[in-house]
């Protein structure tokens, strides 16, 4: 195995993950934020004050500490905080900032050390792992409110439907 190749293509995808909620983002008011889809799902702003507090929590001393903090308030973070866009936006990069130092300063051999995560032990790819499934979930969730919102005015992340055929064309042709 590649152990640098492996490093850098879970910091890729962690950064795919982030720019497919980004561009949800990009796509919705201030309040929309806040809007609440039904009582047992998340607001965008729930999901990112979760995210925040969950990447804070694991990626802080991700080598040398449990990723569960004492400090972490992970009830808290399920709370509707009415929080501004401002500052949602300032806990989203926060939390992603954390995460991205804590992968950026790992060493190839780093990745066969054992960490733990609520006092579970894993190898650091099996905790690379469950992060990145763990976001990409909320990232959908995130993407899923986004596109109930935005209806007929969403604008895909992805090809729209109907247009696979003539996607791959494109890119057969080599004008995509």
């Amino acid at each position: 195995m590649n152990e640098a190749l492996f490093i850098q293509s879970a910091i890729q995808q962690f950064k795919d993950y982030k720019a497919l909620a980004e561009k949800t983002f990009a796509q919705l008011s201030d309040a929309d934020f806040h809007f609440q889809p039904d009582e047992a799902n998340n607001n965008l702003a729930v999901n990112i004050t979760h995210m925040h507090g969950n990447m804070l929590s694991r990626w802080t001393n991700f080598l040398t500490e449990d990723g569960e903090k004492d400090w972490r308030k992970r009830d808290e973070e399920f709370e509707e905080q009415q929080l501004d866009r401002a500052h949602l936006i300032t806990l989203w990069e926060e939390g992603w900032q954390c995460l991205f130092n804590a992968l950026e300063s790992l060493k190839p051999a780093d990745l066969d050390r054992t960490i733990t995560i609520r006092t579970k032990p894993l190898t650091v790819i099996e905790a690379i792992h469950r992060q990145l499934t763990h976001y990409a979930y909320h990232v959908g969730q995130i993407v899923f409110i986004g596109k109930h919102i935005r209806n007929g005015q969403w604008q895909s992340l992805s090809i729209k439907k109907g247009d696979s055929k003539a996607f791959n064309e494109q890119l057969k042709s080599g004008t995509q």
